[in-house]
C-alpha cells in the first residue's frame, strides 16, 4: 500500500481533485484551516483550476469522511470542535482503537507489518526534526493503516471520524517548547514501536495494553493545557 506523503503536492498528472481533496484533509487534520472556518468555492476553483461542480463534489465527498459540515443554503464549513466533541472523542476512543489494533493483531500480514514500520520511520523523523505538521499526519496515518489491516466495516469509518479529532486535539494542546511534552512524544513513538512488534506478534492482548497507554498521553496533554499548575507567587510579595 502506498502512504500519503505530507504535504501533499500535485504530482505529473495527478487529478485535480484528487489534489484538492487530499490537500484539505491535511490542512484540516494540521489546524491550517481552524475547526469551524467556511470554505471559500471560489478560492479553492482558483488554486486548483477546477470548476465549481468538482469542487463541490469534493466537499460532499468530504463531509461523508467527517472532514466538513454541509447544511442547505449555507457555505461548507470544517467540522467543528468544542467542550462535547472532545468529551465524546476521549470517552469513545479507547472501544474503537481498542478494537482495530485487537483485530490487526489477529490479521496483519508481513508486507502489513512493513507498511506500518514505514509510516512509524516518518513519525519518528518528524518528533526528532520537530516537524509538527509532519508528526500530526503520520501519527494519523499510522493509526488508520492499523484500522486499515483490521479491515472492518463497522470500526473503519468511526476510526476515521476520532483520528479527525485526535490530529486536530494533538495540534492545540501540543506546546514546542513544553520539555515534557517532547518527552511525551518520545514515548508516544516508542509506543508506537511496540504496538506494531505486538500487532506482528499476533499478540492482541499487548496491543490492547499499549494502544490504552497511548491514548492516555493524550489525554494527559489535554489536561496539562486546560488545567495547567498555577503561577507561584514569589515570597516576599
Amino acid at each position: 500500500m502506498a502512504i500519503n506523503q505530507f504535504p501533499a503536492e500535485a504530482g505529473p498528472g495527478a487529478d485535480r481533485k484528487t489534489t484538492l481533496s487530499s490537500s484539505l484533509r491535511q490542512r484540516i487534520l494540521t489546524m491550517q484551516i481552524a475547526p469551524g472556518s467556511v470554505l471559500d468555492e471560489v478560492a479553492l476553483s482558483e488554486e486548483f483550476g477546477l470548476s465549481r461542480p468538482p469542487v463541490r463534489e469534493a466537499m460532499r465527498q468530504l463531509a461523508g469522511e467527517g472532514f466538513i459540515e454541509l447544511e442547505a443554503n449555507r457555505p461548507a464549513r470544517v467540522t467543528s470542535m468544542n467542550y462535547q466533541s472532545l468529551r465524546d472523542f476521549f470517552l469513545v476512543a479507547p472501544l474503537i482503537y481498542v478494537a482495530t489494533t485487537r483485530l490487526a493483531a489477529e490479521v496483519a500480514t508481513k508486507a502489513d507489518i512493513a507498511t506500518l514500520r514505514e509510516i512509524q520511520d516518518n513519525f519518528r523523523d518528524a518528533v526528532q526534526s520537530g516537524n509538527i505538521d509532519g508528526r500530526v499526519f503520520y501519527n494519523d496515518q499510522f493509526h488508520l493503516r492499523i484500522g486499515e489491516i483490521a479491515n472492518n466495516a463497522y470500526l473503519l469509518p468511526s476510526l476515521r471520524r476520532l483520528l479527525i479529532d485526535h490530529a486536530r486535539i494533538g495540534k492545540i494542546f501540543y506546546r514546542p517548547n513544553n520539555s515534557q511534552m517532547h518527552e511525551e512524544l518520545e514515548e508516544a513513538s516508542r509506543q508506537h514501536d511496540e504496538i506494531i512488534d505486538a500487532i506482528a506478534n499476533h499478540d492482541a492482548d499487548r496491543g490492547e495494553i499499549l494502544i490504552r497507554a497511548h491514548l492516555d498521553l493524550s489525554r494527559k496533554n489535554m489536561a496539562m493545557y486546560a488545567a495547567p499548575e498555577g503561577l507561584q507567587i514569589p515570597v516576599g510579595i
